[in-house]
């Protein structure tokens, strides 16, 4: 389902346009990262969500209403916000900053203290140490934390996220990245959250959007995005070498030799051997009339019984697969593991996709390594 659409979006500041007829639907429930060089008009877009910055041209939509006709106030109640300074009152406790929006909502107080408990429970922060402190009394790390709880505290559908940990030490900032994805995860919201760093992008989004000039170059995943980057600017924007930095989205399918050689199960032995020699292998898929995965043979198992022997009787039926969508990383573990040279590739109904040996692997690196010498 769509939450948010963006329009045919136009925002100028005068003469200078920052947002060039832009229309973009955001799902429900998915984790949704602005991201692009300064001045591409990430921040603009997100405060457009909550009215704080209203567009040239163009509409909003929010579960298919039309914002410029909210009342603002309720529909800056109903969307949690979190900025780079975390905007916590500092003459509040940390109970009162969380109990604030729900609060002016209305919510029963048994409700509130419930909440305020879960969420700082889930930030890492013990609530019996934290409530009653001041944001002054918290660390740069701590705050961000609350800053992120009252962001949920609002119960709405809806969150942005405006760099909310750009300025935070590496390790405090991976934690809150891996915290914030769980939450999400969790609780189901609708995140649009703005950064700089495609590190960041990488871990946490379900999907991201690359801005450039007020333009949206890319859409996509973050799989695809490496993948299959949309021109040279997103290609360098991302960077050439990152998909290999990121190899749990490498997966099996992107690696495997497609087509591999296959026999039926009538064949003999004697062909066996033969198919193998033409094809230049030592192993040999076993597939029905479908394409079902059932058995295999190499060249050490079958070339020393009887060639008239049919490949049913002798083939090895308990064969060790992995799914299509299985990363580069387990797909190296469960050949380690095992230790076996190759593994064929399966869909969900077992049938036959591809073939992953250690060459093909080097393969795909190889060419990859030829693709950066090339580029530099």
């Amino acid at each position: 389902m769509i939450l948010i659409q963006f329009q045919n979006i136009v925002k100028k500041y005068r003469t200078k346009t920052i947002i060039d007829n832009l229309s973009l639907d955001i799902e429900d429930g998915q984790l949704v990262v602005f991201i692009g060089p300064s001045g591409c008009g990430k921040t603009t877009l997100l405060k457009m969500i909550n009215r704080l910055i209203k567009p040239t041209a163009g509409k909003i939509l929010l579960n298919g209403t039309d914002i410029s006709t909210m009342n603002p106030i309720e529909l800056r109640r109903n969307i949690g916000y979190v900025i780079q300074n975390t905007g916590l009152f500092p003459h509040m406790t940390i109970k009162e900053n969380l109990e604030l929006i729900p609060k002016l909502k209305g919510e029963d107080w048994a409700s509130i203290n419930k909440k305020t408990v879960e969420l700082l429970t889930m930030v890492g922060l013990n609530p019996e140490e934290y409530l009653e402190r001041y944001p002054k009394e918290l660390s740069g790390g701590q705050q961000q934390r609350v800053g992120v709880a009252r962001a949920f505290s609002t119960d709405s559908d809806t969150i942005l996220m405006d760099e909310p940990f750009s300025a935070l030490d590496p390790v405090t900032r991976s934690a809150l990245q891996e915290e914030l994805y769980q939450m999400q995860k969790e609780l189901n919201k609708t995140i649009i959250f703005v950064t700089h760093d495609m590190d960041e992008a990488i871990k946490i989004a379900d999907k991201i959007c690359i801005l450039k000039d007020g333009d949206i170059l890319q859409y996509d995943t973050p799989e695809n995005i490496l993948k299959n980057p949309a021109n040279d600017f997103v290609e360098n924007f991302i960077g050439k070498r990152r998909i290999w930095n990121n190899p749990e989205l490498l997966k099996a399918e992107d690696i495997m030799i497609q087509n591999p050689v296959k026999i039926t199960t009538k064949r003999t032995v004697l062909q066996a051997i033969e198919i193998m020699k033409e094809n230049k292998v030592d192993s040999l898929m076993v597939t029905d009339k479908s394409n079902i995965l059932i058995g295999l043979v190499t060249l050490k198992g079958i070339q020393l019984l009887n060639r008239n022997s049919i490949i049913e009787t002798v083939m090895e039926k308990a064969i060790l697969t992995v799914p299509e969508d299985t990363n580069l990383i387990n797909v190296l573990k469960t050949m380690n593991e095992h230790k076996i040279g190759f593994v064929p590739v399966v869909n969900h109904t077992n049938q036959l996709l591809g073939l992953i040996t250690r060459s093909s692997i080097l393969s795909v690196l190889s060419s990859q390594l030829i693709d950066l010498e090339v580029a530099f």
